[in-house]
């Protein structure tokens, strides 16, 4: 029996799968840590630093690679899809999940509708999310083709979250301002529509609804202890955060303000449909006993006095006359007109 040489079966290596860029992206970029970026084609392989892909989870090109892609961990997928609408922050593996909302500055709609934006952002990775077009990312796209946007992640980061801030605390502002408005129209006794101040109030409820959680965001990333984000970062997202603070004590004294403004027209109108009631309580005063004499004197009976002479009627009114003189007389008198 002659020797045989032993067969080996080489096992199969399972090779991680290539990262892709997916294949229609809104932005697709490399940070070039000098405030610039370089474009990234479609289906290329993702850099493995200072990354940022922006998709619109609707378009479904998204969000078959948000299912699939081996950037993400498992427990990102479903949030980066749209399936979460309130403000969060969550600790993934080293990096972080955040859902935002910033002021709706898309044409036709409200602003008060608020957009979200969703992202997985590492040291060297950001995959953001939206629906609807969200200016504050718009605005660090801006400053990268100036030269001027973030240099990391981290300051991709922090501008997001200052630009954010600062949309909302200009709507604020000019909320404020038509609250102002109202009040000094209210003060020169100008009753308006109620609609306006109705609207007002409902922005900043909602207003109130988001940014309240989002300041808490903000707060909580200041104080989380991340590796990658330094302490000129913390500090300034909780530069963030006490400016949230603030703008949202403004959106409670305005909240307080609107319901003032809505008792004050409320007694306005009251006060006016009063005073309309009372000048016609004072037209009855007067012309009741006019009527009263009219009806006595026109029944068609006999015996009415004056009724065969000439001067009669003239006579009759000169007597009106002197009736609506003492009642209006007596009305002053008595201070009531």
């Amino acid at each position: 029996m002659s020797d045989q040489l032993p067969f080996h079966v080489s096992p199969k290596v399972a090779h991680p799968p290539k990262a892709l860029v997916p294949a229609e992206p809104v932005l697709a970029l490399q940070l070039d840590a000098n405030g610039r970026y370089h474009k990234l084609s479609a289906g290329g392989s993702v850099p493995t630093e200072r990354c940022w892909l922006h998709l619109d989870y609707s378009a479904e090109s998204a969000k078959e690679w948000l299912r699939h892609s081996p950037l993400l961990p498992d427990v990102v997928r479903e949030s980066l899809l749209g399936e979460s609408n309130r403000p969060k922050l969550v600790k993934v593996n080293g990096g972080l999940l955040l859902t935002l909302r910033g002021i709706n500055h898309n044409e036709g709609q409200r602003p008060d509708q608020m957009v979200a934006i969703r992202f997985f952002i590492t040291d060297k990775l950001i995959v953001s999310t939206r629906h609807r077009r969200v200016y504050a990312v718009e605005q660090v796209v801006r400053n990268l083709r100036q030269g001027l946007g973030p240099r990391s992640t981290a300051d991709w980061l922090v501008d997001v979250c200052e630009n954010l801030a600062e949309q909302a605390g200009d709507f604020i502002d000019e909320v404020m301002d038509k609250i102002v408005r109202l009040e000094d129209e209210i003060l020169e006794q100008k009753i308006n529509s109620r609609r306006e101040l109705v609207e007002i109030r409902r922005q900043l409820i909602v207003l109130r609804r988001y940014l309240a959680p989002q300041r808490d965001v903000f707060s909580r990333l200041a104080n989380e202890k991340i590796t990658w984000l330094e302490k000129d970062d913390l500090r300034h997202l909780q530069d963030i955060a006490d400016r949230m603070g603030r703008w949202l004590e403004d959106l409670d004294a305005s909240i307080a303000r609107t319901s003032l403004l809505a008792d004050e027209i409320n007694a306005l109108m009251t006060e006016a449909m009063n005073r309309r009631a009372y000048i016609m309580s004072l037209f009855a005063m007067v012309f009741l006993p006019l009527s009263f004499f009219t009806g006595l004197l026109g029944v068609n009976l006999g015996g009415i006095p004056g009724n065969t002479s000439p001067w009669g009627f003239v006579g009759f009114c000169l007597l009106l006359l002197a009736i609506a003189g003492g009642i209006l007389l007596w009305l002053k008198l008595r201070r009531w007109v």
